[in-house]
């Protein structure tokens, strides 16, 4: 197999090898995927952490030889990051992966970045109501991407996916693929902080989720992360009054340490 690695802060994934096809998801800096295929100009890959296939611009990506470094699991902590990439500054968004770095240092092809910013340790992390607040809250007014995973734009499952990161718990990507994860919640009312709420259409089919903040508050992403009322028939706008989105589902995937 060949591994290549993201050298821009966010790397989009197209469905297609073409700069006007769908994003459907992204790489982040240093994210590891296996190289499927190639074209003169895009890389069709498949992430590493959620096994996520697509088509990257073959210039933001670069093969390496070592997928990762053993057990090395930590994220950026901060907002926004600063990283020395080839001696020019480079932004990278909160919650991207450090597992090409050792003592701060990375070597990615023939590019060289370091890192001394802040960081967080998944595996040390405590999955409890202060910890996902602190985790998620950085999050709030990004704007909706669809396809996004960053603090620079983010849907709906990427959104909940990246704070689950925090916590050394993998989510997969899409709203519908994560609702088949986890343990069914029998009633809102007794939905804590963490678990997932998900919601459907008018055919059924799941197509959004939010992070509960208690079983009474939603933290998601729609049109921008944002914090709006719960109750037992749905979403209700913060903003409007006006009922947004149709609960179908909670799940739980951790219990609180």
């Amino acid at each position: 197999m060949v591994f290549v690695a993201s050298i821009v802060p966010v790397s989009p994934v197209r469905a297609e090898a073409s700069h006007r096809s769908e994003i459907t998801s992204q790489l982040l800096f240093g994210e590891v995927a296996e190289l499927l295929e190639e074209t003169k100009d895009f890389k069709r890959i498949r992430n590493l952490y959620d096994g996520y296939e697509g088509w990257c611009q073959r210039t933001q990506l670069e093969k390496i030889t070592d997928p990762a470094l053993p057990g090395n699991k930590l994220l950026c902590a901060g907002w926004s990051n600063q990283v020395m990439f080839n001696d020019t500054v480079m932004q990278l968004s909160l919650g991207t992966p450090l597992t090409l770095f050792n003592n701060g240092k990375a070597v990615i092809g023939q590019f060289h970045a370091v890192y001394n910013g802040a960081t967080w340790d998944p595996e040390q992390a405590v999955f409890n109501p202060e910890n996902i607040r602190k985790v998620a809250m950085p999050f709030l007014n990004t704007a909706y991407l669809w396809g996004g995973r960053s603090v620079f734009g983010i849907d709906c499952s990427g959104f909940v996916q990246q704070v689950y990161r925090f916590f050394n718990l993998k989510l997969q990507r899409d709203a519908y693929q994560q609702a088949e994860q986890g343990e069914v919640v029998g009633f809102l009312q007794e939905a804590i902080c963490g678990d997932l709420a998900f919601f459907d259409n008018e055919n059924g089919r799941i197509t959004h989720v939010g992070l509960m903040l208690d079983n009474q508050t939603i933290i998601h992403a729609s049109g921008r992360v944002r914090i709006d009322t719960i109750d037992n028939a749905g979403i209700i706008s913060s903003d409007t009054g006006e009922r947004t989105h149709n609960l179908r589902v909670i799940k739980r995937y951790a219990s609180h340490g």
